[in-house]
């Protein structure tokens, strides 16, 4: 089931409904049961797979708290060999085998693997990495060991998160489930608010650009120069307001019911760093990686050439993590290697920075804003390609073709000729300059802050103008979030 569904429409306040109808001492069970309609929307038999991880790392937990010296790290080691194997199975089975297969025939090996027909379970990568975060926790002495089953079951499957986050930890959900929720008018209708900036983000946004953008990639070599360069840009947006609009919608149906999810984007694009980006984007499994792989390989206290190697690791561990294919792995390497050059050369840049006194000037912000942005949208050319053949063509061909754009009939006909009318055109980059104007207004306070504070009239005639927008502007037919592939 999706956000952006009708089956959703309906099972969203059905179940709120429900929710606060019912005592509290049934709530968590009506919640767990909601959560499993919710995931078997799709394929009904995976919810097995995600049962057999829950009593695992349920069993684990108790065992890992109970246990006393190397038998709390065996306990530890069983439940991450299951989740990360049963991950390894269905998302990178295929993978490793094609690339075995393919390093055979290189050496003249006449044997091959089968590949498997196995579709990947929706929303695996995340409650995977939920999942291991409380075991973990639990072996470190930060989280007591859940012993009511039920609780643990929908920590890993609440329906809000369950399919793309945010990765939330155990310290911040589970006694969520303990407390009571009253029906609060405030809460509710923030949570709403946050739902529709969401929706406004993923229908009206990133469905509509993602009709240029999947029509360019789906045959990269039949374009170049501008259109390949309209592309990057508008890819880049698209799975912005894709992702973060899932996020918003899942934080919003949280906070209606009652529960907080950690916020998991801080405006990203305008950071001025890639480290930074970082911390803005994806927060929930960028803050996993750092605790759970980074720190544990030493963190930042280690000799220059060991923390690039550490960093290298770690982003290109999270470059596999989305997806089982090379250009996955180089996105997530690039990105460390920028991140690596950008700490090598700061001693260099700083000098720069001093020697022309721009450190205090906003020039130098919007500067280091722009290299930023166009850093990460060259990056993900390779995120969004098709095979790494693909990337490389785009990248060699950004430059080339004909710019002697100077008309609006050949504006016309560049657009036609990537599956976009001028009117979408014009739609897509005012709903872009919408955006931009809510999340500079969003520097000091949250949009909902901002809200809160104008005349009522003035309130309730953006909740209608966006209403109207989701109505009249969204692309409908309820497509996939992209996250969910991961």
């Amino acid at each position: 089931m999706t956000f952006n569904s009708l089956a959703f429409f309906i099972f969203f306040p059905v179940v709120t409904i429900f929710y606060f109808y019912l005592p509290h001492k049934w709530r968590w069970l009506f919640l767990l049961l909601a959560s499993c309609v919710f995931y078997m929307f799709l394929i009904p038999v995976y919810i097995l797979i995600l049962a057999g991880t829950i009593v695992i790392d349920y069993i684990a937990g108790i065992l890992i708290e109970n246990s006393r010296g190397h038998r709390r790290k065996i306990f530890l080691i069983v439940s991450i060999i299951s989740n990360v194997g049963v991950l390894g199975f269905f998302k990178y089975f295929n993978f490793f085998t094609s690339n075995f297969n393919h390093v055979a025939s290189l050496v003249h090996w006449n044997y091959s693997l089968p590949l498997l027909a196995i579709i990947l379970p929706i929303g695996l990568s995340f409650h995977t990495f939920q999942a291991m975060s409380y075991t973990i926790e639990v072996y470190r002495g930060k989280q007591k060991a859940e012993r009511h089953f039920g609780i643990y079951a929908l920590y890993v499957m609440f329906f809000p998160q369950l399919v793309a986050g945010p990765i939330e930890r155990p310290q911040n959900l589970l006694h969520q489930f303990y407390e009571p929720h009253q029906f609060e008018y405030k809460r509710v209708t923030d949570g709403l608010k946050r739902v529709g900036v969401g929706l406004f983000k993923k229908v009206v946004i990133a469905d509509r650009l993602a009709v240029l953008v999947n029509h360019v990639y789906g045959n990269v070599h039949a374009y170049s120069g501008p259109s390949l360069v309209l592309a990057v840009i508008f890819f880049s947006y698209q799975i912005y307001c894709d992702f973060s609009g899932y996020s918003d919608i899942a934080i919003g149906t949280a906070q209606v019911l009652g529960f907080n999810l950690m916020e998991n984007f801080k405006r990203p694009y305008y950071s001025k760093s890639i480290a930074e980006f970082w911390r803005r984007w994806h927060i929930s499994l960028s803050s996993w990686f750092r605790d759970y792989v980074y720190i544990p390989l030493g963190g930042s206290r280690v000799s220059l050439g060991k923390w690039v190697f550490n960093t290298l690791v770690v982003f290109m561990l999270s470059g596999l993590w989305h997806g089982a294919n090379w250009t996955f792995v180089i996105w997530g390497g690039l990105h460390g290697a920028m991140i690596a050059l950008s700490r090598i050369t700061e001693p260099l840049r700083q000098k720069a920075v001093n020697f022309f006194h721009l450190a205090q000037t906003e020039f130098y912000k919007i500067f280091q804003i722009g290299i930023t942005f166009l850093l990460v949208s060259l990056a993900w050319i390779l995120f969004r390609a098709n095979s790494l053949g693909d990337a490389v063509y785009v990248f060699t061909h950004l430059l080339a073709g004909n710019w002697n754009i100077f008309s609006l009939n050949q504006v016309r006909l560049l657009l036609g000729g990537m599956g976009f009318t001028f009117d979408a055109f014009l739609l897509s980059i005012c709903a872009i300059l919408v955006l931009e104007l809510v999340q500079l207004k969003q520097r000091q306070n949250s949009i909902l802050e901002v809200l809160a504070g104008q005349p009522v009239w003035l309130r309730w005639g953006i909740y209608y103008v966006v209403v109207l927008a989701l109505l009249f502007f969204g692309v409908q037919g309820g497509s996939k979030f992209i996250y969910f592939q991961f």
